[in-house]
């Protein structure tokens, strides 16, 4: 069966800090800015659990030229909006040193839900990420796409880690986010699904034994979206640059192709064990790219170069199918060679000793391209 039209779109969410340029710390201000940013850019803006967060997603995009074009539109959309309220708006997965005792919860009833069920865990949930949906509309290959697809979450991941201070502390990780997320009960790298009906007999499972009040408050790395005919990848960091942005959602969209037509042709995939699915997700948030990362396929660890090659190897026929080999190629083997986004940040850090610092170079990054 070919794939219907609406096969393969793009649609991507962000999520933003909400930053006082004085001070630098987060600021509770998404009510003021929301007002702000609809006059500017629609209904593509929304507020998050804390009142310092701010979330925008694009509309459904067939292209990568699509996905940058609303990118730039959206980023400085709300940072126009952040500044007529006089703050900033920062794309990183944590913020280096603000704390979340200090934050204050959206009043909104999902996420008071959400602090009275998790405590703790939803108070600390100041972390910021980027879902990538890709449009499948046939569920069971959707699952398949899922089973093929989990092997490679991990380098992806350590592309998009952004993530390396908490509360004031270099973490020693690349995306610390991953690790404060990774405590919730239903979250990391999904396990393999038999069929679309095995993946609904665990939601159903899940929600009828009240480990979730429902299906959306599943949070595993990869699931199906409930509102969309689309796989929704969740496990990356928020990017600090358009360009890194574009290149997670063009990774996202060729391997969910690639996938996609191995399930279709019954070619056989590594059915690799949960635990070393685990310790792939942990290395690469660890290290990001400065150390090896876990081959889940070989069972071995290699250099972090040589895992990512291997993945744009996998989804190259892809990439050059939609035209977008060049451009995704280009920016990671940029990020390769310059380092990520975490890595960055420590350098910035290591010249000055000052997080505030890193603010403002995350606050110049989020807005590097939005001006041209």
């Amino acid at each position: 069966m070919a794939p219907r039209t609406e096969d393969f779109t793009i649609g991507v969410e962000e999520e933003y800090q909400i930053i006082n340029p004085q001070t630098r710390e987060l600021t509770s201000r998404v009510e003021q800015i929301l007002p702000f940013a609809k006059k500017i850019i629609g209904e593509k803006v929304h507020p998050e659990v804390q009142l310092s967060q701010i979330e925008i997603d694009t509309p459904v995009c067939q292209t990568l030229s699509d996905v940058r074009r609303e990118l730039v539109r959206l980023r400085k959309g709300v940072t126009d909006a952040a500044a007529k309220d006089g703050n900033q708006i920062a794309s990183c997965a944590t913020h280096p040193f603000s704390t979340w005792k200090e934050q204050n919860v959206t009043p909104k009833q999902r996420y008071q839900n959400l602090i009275e069920e998790y405590q703790q865990l939803a108070k600390e949930q100041v972390i910021f990420g980027c879902h990538v949906h890709v449009g499948i509309s046939d569920r069971n290959l959707a699952v398949e796409v899922m089973n093929r697809a989990r092997v490679w979450l991990a380098p992806m991941l350590a592309l998009s880690a952004s993530s390396p201070f908490w509360m004031g502390t270099d973490t020693g990780y690349s995306s610390y986010r991953t690790e404060i997320f990774g405590r919730w009960p239903i979250s990391g790298p999904p396990l393999i699904f038999e069929s679309v009906d095995d993946y609904k007999r665990v939601v159903e499972a899940l929600v009828k034994s009240k480990s979730v009040e429902e299906e959306t408050k599943i949070y595993w790395d990869m699931r199906l979206c409930v509102k969309y005919p689309t796989v929704e990848f969740r496990m990356a960091d928020v990017c600090m640059t358009v360009d890194e942005a574009v290149m997670i959602a063009g990774l996202t969209r060729a391997l969910a192709r690639t996938c996609y037509e191995h399930a279709k042709n019954e070619r056989s995939y590594p059915k690799a064990r949960h635990e070393l699915i685990r310790a792939a997700h942990w290395r690469a948030a660890r290290y990001g790219l400065d150390a090896d990362l876990l081959d889940v396929e070989e069972k071995t660890a290699v250099p972090a170069k040589e895992l990512v090659e291997k993945l744009l190897t996998f989804v190259r026929p892809s990439l050059e199918e939609y035209g977008d080999w060049d451009e995704i190629s280009t920016i990671v083997r940029e990020i390769l060679q310059k380092g990520t986004a975490a890595s960055r940040q420590r350098e910035v850090y290591n010249r000055a000793g000052k997080l505030e610092d890193v603010v403002d170079y995350i606050v110049e990054e989020t807005k590097k391209g939005i001006d041209n």
